[in-house]
């Protein structure tokens, strides 16, 4: 189970490393393993679609089981795959680094975090900040 509280957290810290680095202003999704919204946040200046993004880059990364940076090398490689992935999941996976799977002690994924605003790379940092920071361990690809 991932708690709000600790959604809010992994969000809050994920915000704060993204205002150290100087990124361009984020969108954060933070969902539980089963793909349902927890918390989210959208600093001022964040585009209107970043919600969509970010929410897109986390529920992929739990309905593939490997963050999102897995499934754009995966892109690369076969895009008419992940064309069929974007079309049965309704548009809702986004093969751009920044969703990253949520892992608790016993390494089961509780849920995913989902950034957009800045490049991927810069998106991906933030939530693995966020979600290391918080006492999980964060999955950017294959978890191990």
């Amino acid at each position: 189970m991932l708690p709000l509280s600790k959604a809010n957290q992994i969000i809050d810290l994920a915000l704060e490393k993204a205002r150290a680095e100087n990124f361009a202003p984020l969108a954060v999704a933070v969902l539980d393993a089963g793909g349902h919204l927890v918390a989210y946040k959208r600093e001022d200046g964040a585009g209107i679609i970043r919600f969509d993004i970010a929410f897109g880059k986390a529920w992929g990364s739990l309905g593939m089981g490997f963050g999102s940076r897995e499934l754009t090398e995966r892109a690369e490689k076969n895009a008419t795959f992940i064309g069929v992935l974007s079309t049965v999941s309704g548009g809702r996976m986004v093969p751009s680094p920044g969703g990253v799977l949520i892992l608790d002690d016993n390494r089961i994924v509780v849920g995913a975090v989902g950034i957009s605003g800045d490049v991927g790379g810069n998106d991906e940092i933030c939530a693995v900040a966020g979600i290391e920071l918080s006492g999980y361990a964060a999955a950017t690809g294959i978890p191990k």
